[in-house]
């Protein structure tokens, strides 16, 4: 049986999606009620997801989009973004394609990369994000898709020189609903956000406080709170823990059973408050999610 991954992603990638020579990598998504957030992050490579099940809230480049059961999404490179369930008892299921822009040519020298690819790269172009039956491209960028899982699952003979021609189809017909970038100010805000989950990526197990956070920004310490929950949906506090439990969990899962020494590693010095919280986020305590883990 064919082996798919699982789109849960750092803040700033350092995995590689495919191989060196071809970077292309297909994922499966599945939110449910005891995983019902994939936090922000952003990676060199763009993105084509169709989505097969349920429904959810997309953040991209600080934009909100709901999508549903049939919506195409396309996610820029370096673009920040996260998705979330609308409802925590509904489930959701995606497909995405993962590819980085060199492999259709994005660091040649001829018109298709200097016209095109590059300037993609470069957010010269605002390519449209989230594509319902109802655009005008939908049609066609949907075959596209359904024509690339043939070709990954069956990995026929030259299938790869197909997958390149299908990407460069989509961006094709994606730059025929494309607008040039004018405004910086977008750029500004995902620049200062990224800059702080760069920090936080780097710090969360050490103590860090809104003013250390704020700073990065040149923000106070009430319009820094004020911009952090605006594009996140939470506090910055609230992200911190999180993101620990995630790293707490992640421990887990590579075979560290030390609950204090993991607790400690990512930054709860309080074994009580970590049990708590981590019980919380899982619906079980971290000893029932180490016996879980034995059970796999």
């Amino acid at each position: 049986m064919k082996k798919f991954h699982s789109l849960a992603l750092e803040q700033k990638e350092n995995v590689k999606h495919g191989e060196a020579f071809f970077p292309i990598q297909k994922y499966r998504t599945k939110l449910t009620k005891n995983y019902s957030v994939i936090t922000t992050h952003w990676h060199e490579e763009a993105e084509f997801t169709l989505i097969t099940k349920g429904s959810c809230l997309y953040q991209v480049d600080l934009v909100a989009y709901e999508v549903k059961e049939g919506d195409l999404l396309f996610i820029s490179p370096l673009l920040l973004h996260s998705i979330a369930l609308k409802n925590p008892d509904d489930e959701f299921c995606s497909e995405t394609y993962v590819f980085h822009m060199n492999f259709l040519g994005g660091n040649a020298t001829d018109v298709c990369s200097t016209r095109y690819l590059t300037p993609i790269k470069n957010h010269e172009f605002s390519m449209p994000c989230l594509i319902t039956p109802e655009h005008p491209a939908y049609t066609s960028l949907y075959k596209c898709f359904r024509q690339m899982n043939s070709l990954y699952d069956e990995k026929i003979p030259g299938y790869e020189l197909a997958l390149k021609s299908l990407l460069l189809q989509i961006i094709f017909l994606l730059l025929q609903y494309s607008e040039k970038n004018t405004s910086d100010d977008s750029k500004t805000s995902s620049e200062k956000l990224k800059c702080v989950l760069d920090y936080i990526e780097l710090h969360y197990a050490e103590p860090i406080s809104v003013s250390d956070l704020a700073k990065l920004c040149y923000f106070s310490d009430y319009h820094f709170m004020r911009f952090f929950k605006k594009h996140m949906s939470m506090t910055c506090m609230e992200y911190i823990k999180n993101l620990r439990l995630e790293k707490a969990a992640e421990q887990f899962e590579q075979g560290n059973s030390s609950i204090l020494e993991v607790s400690l590693s990512v930054g709860f010095h309080n074994l009580s408050y970590f049990h708590r919280a981590f019980k919380q986020k899982y619906h079980m305590t971290p000893h029932s999610f180490l016996k879980k883990l034995e059970e796999w």
